[in-house]
């Protein structure tokens, strides 16, 4: 199994988010903090991921979140995000993704994947399925949620 690790916020690991395909604002808004000196160095980054040798072939945003404002869950419960897990291209099909997700699961809380460039089937090979939609709330993530084994949300 690879080993995962948490990404620190600094330049190596900005420079290693300009590999990725879904490279956008989040690192973006992480490099003009890091240009501004206005990191943290006890900041709790929500990045891990797995390195081959000295590349970072695979990487995922995992965060708890509370659920209140717009709740997914009935009674509200708080959960894990995945957001923006993507494997190189090079280093895909090595089971790098789904020790990611595995990483996850083991938080022992319900997840919610917000799924991008056509990783749908690839959570729902892992495990997660739909949720009831709140069109407002859930129709621009795509989103998708896994549930650990016997848990209940009363």
């Amino acid at each position: 199994m690879p080993e995962i690790k948490k990404l620190a916020i600094n330049y190596k690991t900005a420079e290693d988010f300009k590999k990725f395909r879904e490279y956008g604002n989040q690192e973006l808004q992480m490099i003009e903090e890091l240009e501004g000196n206005m990191i943290d160095s006890d900041i709790d980054s929500p990045f891990y991921g797995i390195y081959v040798g000295e590349t970072l072939a695979a990487r995922m945003c995992l965060y708890k979140k509370e659920d209140e404002q717009k709740p997914i869950f009935d009674p509200p419960h708080d959960y894990m995000v995945i957001w923006k897990l993507e494997v190189l291209e090079k280093y895909q099909g090595k089971g790098y993704g789904q020790a990611l997700i595995n990483y996850a699961k083991e938080m022992d809380m319900p997840i919610k994947a917000v799924t991008r460039q056509n990783s749908r089937d690839f959570f729902i090979k892992q495990g997660f399925e739909g949720l009831k939609y709140d069109v407002e709330r859930d129709l621009a993530d795509n989103a998708l949620i896994w549930y650990p084994e016997g848990y209940s949300l009363n």
